[in-house]
Parts: C-alpha cells; structure tokens; sequence
C-alpha cells in the first residue's frame, strides 16, 4: 500500500480537476447566465450626475441624516443643490455635495437607496430610505 501512495495522490487529484472541470463549472456557469441575480427596475445607472426629483428628495434625506449624526449645537449649512448626483441603478444614489459645518467648508459623499423601488409615493419618508454610508463630514 505504501508503493502506491503517490499514485493514489496523483490519481485523485485528476479525479478532483475533473469533477470540477466537467461537473462544478458548468453548473456555475449556468447559474451566472440565468436570471437569479437580475435586478428588474425601471432606474438605470449612469455615468452622468443627474438631477431627478428622486436625487433631490435622497440630498434632502441625505442633509437630514448628517444633521442628526452631528447633533443640535452643530452650526450646519447645507447648500440649495449637490454638487453631483449619480443613479447607481436600482434605486440607489450617490450624492456629493459642499457642507459648512462650524465655519469649515467640507465636501461630503453620502451612498443612500430608496428601498421602496419603482413606488415613488413614499419617497419623503425617511423610513423608506437606507443610509449606506457617509464619508467626508467628520474626516
């Protein structure tokens, strides 16, 4: 049995790249090529800011959300419009824009979706809305 021993190693590392070879990746790639992980939504990503009542309902939401984190004795001043506003697809926003916080003039980003999807009715609640991340307010 010890003779063999390299043999069997060989043996059964030919067994395991083929199995994956000829059973493992063509299941996967099945997956992949089906619709599982297709988003269906009527928002599409772009590469260009845009300006839509939903990107300025997610930069007031986005305002509302820094002054909370900050709390009530920051002096905050926020700007009428963003500097830029993205669609990441799907509902979701990335908003840049200038905040003057206790006389410091920042650049913020903030990642928010509206969770709610193709039914605008409730887009002014907060609670329809997920904050995934702000960056720049308190560096």
């Amino acid at each position: 049995m010890k003779k063999y021993r390299i043999l069997f190693l060989v043996a059964g590392l030919a067994v395991l790249f083929f199995s994956q070879y000829k059973i493992v990746m063509p299941f996967i790639y099945e997956i992949v090529a089906s619709d599982l992980f297709l988003v269906d939504s009527k928002d599409q990503a772009s590469q260009i800011a845009i300006s839509t009542p939903l990107s300025g309902i997610a930069f007031m939401h986005c305002n509302n959300y820094i002054k909370s984190e900050l709390g009530p004795d920051a002096n905050i001043i926020f700007p009428e419009k963003p500097l830029n506003a993205w669609t990441l697809g799907n509902y979701q926003y990335l908003i840049s824009a200038d905040v003057t916080v206790s006389n410091n003039s920042k650049k913020y980003a903030c990642r928010i979706t509206y969770n709610n999807g193709d039914n605008e009715e409730g887009a002014l609640d907060f609670d329809n809305w997920s904050i995934i991340g702000v960056s720049g307010v308190t560096d």
